[in-house]
């Protein structure tokens, strides 16, 4: 948890960056030569796309030249690691899924960042919900997560489901389902959504719980179905799929954003700066454009306001990793 001197002043650095006028930071001289943008996946990724076309916009405006730098490994960790033993100069900062830095502190017992002192909050730059689809490896006639769940109960050797990553939301959001229904679903981790996807369409797995966007290249020639999402409405690219909540899983209305943060100790200025240089790109029409193709939904935020998210979400999913019994060696 925070403690009072950070939370002080982390609320007191987002009142600063709400206070100035955003078209002023924004467009204001760049005062740096070179800024890094780290991100903990592979280039060609969700989180590497959205990282790279919000590079494109602070280019010039927050820092003359703005690299994004791939650190890949350990689920996001070793990035996160990387920007923490940065200098505090306004220099580097790390983008990154909300759950490393909200759900990990639950998952591991021991990481080598502590989320709430090695890190300023800065912006979000959009947001996510997650899917449950089947594809060939079930009855054509499963049209509904009824229809599924009444299959998985009459095949339980089939009955399984994938995941990007063991330990990650889309990992916890099949792991509450196969709770909530109580029927057995293996848990058949991936690294990454797209082998898993590949599965899935192949037929090696039954269902995959993974981000909305990675089903809409198959929907309309219905090679993949979609069964329930996870936000706290139905999905606009999605509109005819129902929530896990409307379908009685009153527990599993999840979305994640994804997140810009800045070494412990970077000054005021740099963060201020860098929020509203994230802000003013993320309302750019293009970079919009280009996150819907993702499934995502832009939207930036204040220090203060990503600082409160970071801690409640934290405090969210204590409770469902200890209902679900995971640790990583299980």
């Amino acid at each position: 948890m925070w403690n009072r001197r950070q939370f002080i002043n982390t609320v007191a650095t987002g009142a600063a960056a709400s206070a100035l006028p955003l078209r002023a930071v924004a467009q204001a001289s760049p005062t740096l030569e070179l800024a890094k943008l780290v991100v903990g996946f592979p280039a060609g990724g969700t989180t590497d796309a959205v990282t790279r076309r919000i590079a494109e916009k602070m280019r010039g405006v927050y820092a003359k030249s703005v690299i994004v730098e791939n650190k890949p490994g350990a689920g996001g960790r070793i990035a996160a690691e990387m920007v923490k033993n940065t200098p505090p100069d306004g220099s580097t900062f790390l983008l990154t899924p909300a759950s490393i830095i909200t759900l990990y502190p639950h998952v591991y017992q021991k990481l080598a960042y502590n989320s709430f002192e090695d890190f300023i909050p800065v912006s979000t730059a959009c947001t996510i919900a997650f899917g449950f689809g089947v594809g060939p490896a079930v009855p054509e006639s499963v049209k509904t997560m009824k229809d599924f769940l009444a299959w998985a109960k009459a095949n339980p050797k089939d009955a399984n489901y994938g995941s990007p990553a063991t330990g990650s939301p889309p990992h916890f959001l099949g792991a509450l389902l196969s709770k909530e229904s109580e029927i057995d679903l293996k848990h058949v981790p991936y690294r990454g959504s797209a082998p898993g996807i590949q599965d899935l369409l192949g037929g090696q797995i039954a269902s995959m719980s993974s981000p909305i966007g990675d089903y809409l290249p198959h929907l309309a020639s219905g090679k993949l179905r979609l069964l329930a999402t996870s936000g706290p409405k139905r999905s606009r690219f999605a509109p005819d799929v129902p929530t896990y909540s409307e379908l009685g899983y009153k527990d599993m209305s999840i979305t994640e954003w994804y997140g810009f943060f800045a070494p412990a100790r970077t000054p005021a200025e740099h963060i201020n700066r860098a929020a509203a240089a994230i802000k003013a790109a993320s309302q750019a029409q293009d970079v919009i454009d280009g996150f819907l193709q993702l499934g995502l939904e832009a939207g930036a935020n204040t220090p203060a306001q990503l600082s409160a998210s970071v801690k409640s979400e934290n405090q969210a999913w204590g409770p469902i990793v200890k209902r679900v019994g995971f640790t990583p060696e299980a």
